[in-house]
């Protein structure tokens, strides 16, 4: 078709030379971000700042909260190559978490109750029962003992299997949901099988990275919940100087071993008042 048939809309002049043109200010900025001297700077630069300097590896942006939303993105975009954009953005986010931190937050600075539950004899049943059956059950489950969670200003850091793990700001917030979730898994069966959740709580100052805690003090709450027996909330010597006597019954467990935690650690069951 000739090119002068007016039914034919005219190609925009300079169109191709604007394409080509952005084309190449796009090239020349992708090398400018590659290369070794300003990213040698970037790096510089990120040194004398406040903060984790390796904010950025796989823990320091796992979670969901926006600052590890954007350094998931942003270790997306740089991850075949070396670049000048990426340590100046991770700069920015490593300046955020100091502040972060000196509001109380992120190294261990804030004080928090740290709960893990789980179900006792779940995995030895599931092998009997197979996948289908455990999953309903972990679905109820669920339902069950999360909503208590959450009405008491919880905060579900994970979910492992048939547990999770939980922190609070207010101790007798956790104990109290721990006993309703306990308590919502009465008449429960799936299987032949009846759900029995253990939980253990502790208090403590754990370092906050990403989305998640780590530390001693995760390690005594883990080891805590490992320790209580079948419908059991136990609760660390920390936490049981926190809470109202009067509200709940506090019976020293004497028979504790905990595996990986202080020797002088002692703990206590949970339950409520009358």
């Amino acid at each position: 078709m000739s090119s002068d048939d007016p039914s034919v809309p005219p190609e925009p002049a300079g169109a191709s030379e604007e394409e080509s043109g952005e084309g190449r200010m796009a090239a020349r900025l992708k090398k400018l971000d590659s290369a070794p001297w300003l990213i040698r700077a970037a790096q510089a630069l990120r040194n004398t700042l406040p903060g984790d300097r390796e904010y950025g590896d796989r823990l320091s942006v796992a979670g969901s909260e926006t600052p590890q939303l954007i350094g998931q993105r942003l270790t997306a975009l740089t991850a075949e190559r070396q670049s000048a954009l990426r340590e100046v953005g991770f700069s920015a986010l490593q300046v955020w978490q100091s502040l972060s931190e000196v509001q109380g937050r992120g190294l261990g600075d804030e004080e928090v109750v740290i709960v893990f539950n789980d179900l006792v004899g779940f995995s030895d049943w599931t092998l009997e029962a197979g996948d289908t059956l455990a999953l309903d059950l972990l679905r109820r489950v669920g339902q069950a003992v999360e909503p208590p969670i959450e009405a008491h200003g919880g905060r579900i850091i994970k979910r492992m299997g048939d547990g999770v793990m939980a922190v609070y700001s207010d101790p007798a917030e956790a104990v109290e949901a721990a006993l309703e979730g306990s308590r919502a898994l009465d008449g429960l069966e799936v299987g032949g099988f009846r759900p029995r959740l253990r939980t253990g709580i502790h208090m403590g100052r754990p370092r906050r990275l990403g989305g998640d805690y780590y530390g001693v003090d995760v390690n005594i709450a883990a080891r805590v919940a490992t320790a209580a027996g079948p419908g059991e909330v136990l609760v660390s010597d920390a936490t049981l100087h926190r809470l109202d006597s009067e509200a709940l019954e506090l019976k020293r467990r004497y028979r504790f071993r905990g595996k990986g935690a202080p020797k002088d650690l002692k703990v206590y069951t949970a339950e409520a008042a009358g």
